[in-house]
């Protein structure tokens, strides 16, 4: 008796104290909502047809309400192979909304692909979160752009995260022209803590500022990422600039960093160059062209690039750095052995500068491509960067313009025309002798890639009032041993062959002009006086 009335007193006291609780199931048929296909079951390759993926698309499309897509269907259709990744599935400015990624499924469960473009796609959250989302189910893509589309949402950036932290195939995104507002950049940076991604590209969207800070921060700590693309973003000279310094200081994984069109300047490239500095192995690539840096930010550059060990390619193109930025840069250039490929297009420079570059080229061993494209370059400057490739062993590109600036020549002879061969390239690079006003002068109308050129033909037999000029061709052989005068701000041009021991010149030069003389071992320079019709300068030889 007492047994039972305690088990009796026990339920009462445990109903009084939980209350009254009850658990129902629902039918049967309700409770299984949906179901997912296992991934190593998804794809079929014995009984799969693009005829059934697209067929399935088209079902689901009807499932969901939605007019199927002519460009989808007809870019399944070209696929070669369902056992490998397709090359790409571009939906660049198909305009997607959540019903539409979401009849993309049946695509997405049957090939995989190497590139997805959803550029200007107009993706909105709902879709956007759901489509992500299956890009990460699937591994459907190794490289995805989503550029140009704004609207993606917190949901939307939420997926995007996702699928860069688990991903495990997605190497390279692409978000360019999309506003990185507080957000968005927080969950891009957090992402890209524990991200295997190793190109990344944000060019256009807002950076600067905080959503900089906050990427750089992450970034610091990341050991993936090897290419980042941070063009047209309006980083500025001073906090940006101070913020992508400690990221060249604490990151040494990164190989490739884009920084063009923004306003770096003159004070931002200290910034850089103080992080620079302590990379000793890391960053092989940095574009810095469209800056706003001058001549002036050559002094930060000059003294960090002897100490740079691994920096191959340096891009200052389309800031104005002219001839004394050259200048400045000349000795650091020539110490350093790391810098492979240099692009100065469009930086203001004349003939005087090209004579400095040719200078850099007799000296360096490891430069293989030199740009120089969109210059004020004439004659002398193209001749002078010819003979200092008779030098070089290692150039194997020099690009100038197409249609070079020239120099105004009058009465010219036809009769001293002729072409020379180059043994570097297949490319003609033909020499007019042209006579003005009683002197002579030589004209490059073309020069790119050369180390050594030979007169195709006999040299045409010299008039024998002339015949007394060692510098006239045809005296080596047949060999054209270049020579060059020039001169900032004047248009006579003269040129003369390299003895052994002296150089001879025909030109009439005015006052105070300053000569480089280009011989075939060492640049120098020199003045020549005005009135003089053969000045002579001493060439030396190492």
């Amino acid at each position: 008796m007492t047994g039972h009335t305690e088990e009796e007193a026990a339920r009462t006291f445990g109903k009084k104290c939980r209350g009254e609780k009850r658990v129902s199931f629902p039918p049967d048929e309700e409770m299984v909502s949906g179901f997912a296909e296992s991934r190593d079951t998804q794809r079929d390759g014995d009984s799969l047809t693009l005829t059934d993926i697209i067929l399935a698309y088209k079902q689901s499309c009807g499932k969901h309400r939605v007019e199927p897509k002519a460009e989808i269907q007809e870019q399944i259709k070209n696929i070669t192979c369902l056992y490998k990744r397709a090359r790409c599935l571009d939906l660049k400015g198909v305009h997607l909304d959540y019903h539409s990624c979401e009849s993309l499924e049946e695509i997405l469960k049957s090939v995989q692909f190497n590139l997805i473009n959803l550029q200007g796609a107009g993706l909105e959250e709902n879709g956007a979160s759901s489509l992500l989302d299956m890009i990460l189910y699937y591994e459907s893509a190794t490289h995805l752009d989503i550029s140009s589309n704004a609207s993606l949402g917190v949901s939307g950036w939420q997926a995007l995260a996702r699928l860069l932290r688990q991903s495990g195939c997605l190497w390279r995104l692409d978000a360019c022209n999309i506003p990185m507002l507080e957000y968005p950049a927080q969950a891009l940076s957090k992402a890209l803590l524990s991200s295997r991604l190793t190109v990344l590209h944000l060019e256009n969207t807002c950076l600067s500022g905080k959503p900089l800070f906050t990427l750089v921060g992450a970034l610091k700590k990341n050991s993936a990422l090897q290419e980042l693309y941070l063009c047209d973003n309006e980083l500025n000279s001073y906090q940006d600039a101070m913020q992508l310094g400690e990221l060249l200081k604490y990151n040494h994984t990164l190989k490739t960093l884009n920084l063009s069109n923004n306003t770096v300047s003159d004070t931002g490239l200290e910034e850089l160059c103080d992080g620079l500095r302590v990379q000793q192995s890391g960053l092989r690539t940095l574009v810095l062209s469209n800056n706003q840096i001058t001549h002036h930010g050559m002094t930060h550059l000059k003294r960090v690039l002897p100490f740079l060990r691994t920096l191959e390619t340096l891009d200052l193109g389309r800031n104005n750095l002219e001839n004394q930025g050259i200048h400045i840069l000349k000795e650091s250039l020539m110490v350093n052995r790391s810098i492979s490929q240099l692009s100065l297009a469009s930086v203001g420079i004349t003939c005087e500068g090209a004579v400095v570059l040719a200078e850099i080229l007799a000296e360096s061993h490891v430069l293989l491509t030199l740009d120089v494209r969109q210059n004020h370059v004439l004659t002398g400057g193209l001749m002078a960067l010819a003979l200092a490739l008779r030098i070089n062993h290692s150039v194997l590109q020099l690009d100038l313009d197409q249609n070079p600036k020239e120099d105004k020549l009058v009465n010219v002879n036809p009769f001293f025309l002729w072409n020379v061969s180059l043994q570097r390239c297949d490319l003609i690079v033909p020499l007019v002798f042209a006579h003005r006003r009683g002197h002579w002068a030589e004209r490059c109308g073309v020069a790119v890639s050369i180390i050594k050129y030979r007169a195709l033909s006999a040299c045409p037999p010299v008039p024998p009032s002339l015949s007394h000029r060692p510098w006239l061709p045809g005296h080596h052989g047949g060999e054209i041993i270049g020579f060059v005068v020039t001169s900032s701000g004047c248009q006579e041009r003269a040129s003369a062959l390299v003895s052994d021991e002296d150089i001879s010149v025909t030109a009439t030069l005015r006052e105070d002009q300053l000569v480089h003389w280009a011989s075939l071992i060492k640049l120098t320079a020199c003045h020549v006086q005005a009135g003089q019709e053969e000045p002579s300068c001493s060439a030396a030889r190492v």
